[in-house]
């Protein structure tokens, strides 16, 4: 229970800390927002008026309670451009940025496990060494970068896939997988070398254990003593940095669905970003910190329920 408390303690900190240094970055973006809403031809009756709808003459403290307040109640507040709810925005977008780090894990899983499997098992050598290098590469190239090339030839030159029509799930399976492809590889170009390097890592380690010699000695395949005997314990790590990478996807999808025009989380917090909408700005990134946390704190206690030996070195540590 106690290795609980601390966790939920350290959720409710990050997630209180975030809240407090966006608040304040938004509210200390230069320019007026009142200005931007009003337009260029606007009177200083006009902008006032507007501040003082937003509430924007009020104190910072004040500011930040209310909208606080309201988060903790389901009120994210309303977009200052369209009216439209925040959290109603948000939900709206967040199934397709919830899709899009979903199908860019399980590509980034289906490379990192065999081919880590592989390098670990050859350790050392040319067949080690040149998916270390290949891994080098694609961790090297951002994302976005890796995106416009497959655009160029696999959407521009060979026609193999669309460049930015993206199809809905309730309009097709096929289809909208079709869509979701490339938006889901290049997110996963740079995230499945993190998780072969780690799996190879701890591969090696298990590799020397006495009960995968004794697998070994009774004549099983090395296949089935890899996937059998040595995968499981070998994946621990695996599991933490799965759950850590959420926030790689999630910075992916602002370039990727812009890039892509996903209508995704990440797009909508792009959006509202150059037309300074705080209040959506405020909720998305709030949205995301919650959610980026929440999973954290579920795979630290999904890690916890596989490996009791996290519970008693945190008790006693």
């Amino acid at each position: 229970m106690s290795f609980f408390l601390r966790k939920l303690g350290r959720l409710l900190g990050v997630v209180f800390a975030v809240s407090v240094l966006t608040f304040m970055m938004v509210s200390f973006l230069p320019g007026d927002v009142a200005y931007a809403i009003a337009g260029e031809d606007a009177t200083l009756e006009e902008i006032n008026h507007i501040r003082e709808q937003l509430g924007l003459n009020d104190p910072i403290l004040i500011r930040y309670w209310e909208w606080v307040t309201g988060c903790l109640s389901g009120d994210f507040g309303e977009s200052i451009r369209t009216g439209e709810p925040v959290l109603d925005a948000i939900f709206s977008r967040l199934p397709v940025t919830i899709e899009l780090m979903i199908l860019s894990q399980i590509f980034a899983v289906l490379l990192a496990i065999p081919l880590g499997l592989y390098s670990a098992y050859r350790a050392g050598s040319p067949q080690d060494k040149s998916i270390t290098t290949v891994g080098f590469v694609f961790v090297s190239i951002p994302n976005f970068v890796f995106g416009l090339i497959m655009i160029y030839f696999l959407s521009l030159k060979l026609d193999l896939f669309p460049v930015s029509d993206y199809t809905r799930i309730d309009e097709g399976l096929f289809a909208n997988l079709h869509s979701m492809a490339l938006p889901a590889l290049a997110i996963a170009s740079a995230e499945w070398v993190v998780l072969m390097r780690v799996l190879r890592s701890d591969l090696i380690g298990v590799l020397k254990e006495d009960y995968i010699a004794m697998a070994r000695s009774k004549g099983l395949p090395p296949a089935y003593v890899l996937f059998r005997h040595a995968l499981r314990p070998a994946s621990f790590t695996l599991l933490t940095i799965l759950g850590l990478q959420v926030a790689n996807v999630m910075s992916g999808a602002l370039v990727i669905e812009t890039l892509f025009a996903l209508p995704g989380l990440g797009r909508l917090l792009v959006e509202n970003i150059f037309a300074r909408d705080f209040m959506m700005v405020q909720g998305c990134v709030l949205f995301i910190a919650v959610f980026y946390t929440v999973i954290n704190f579920t795979v630290d206690m999904l890690y916890a329920v596989v490996d009791p030996r996290v519970r008693l070195e945190r008790r006693h540590g």
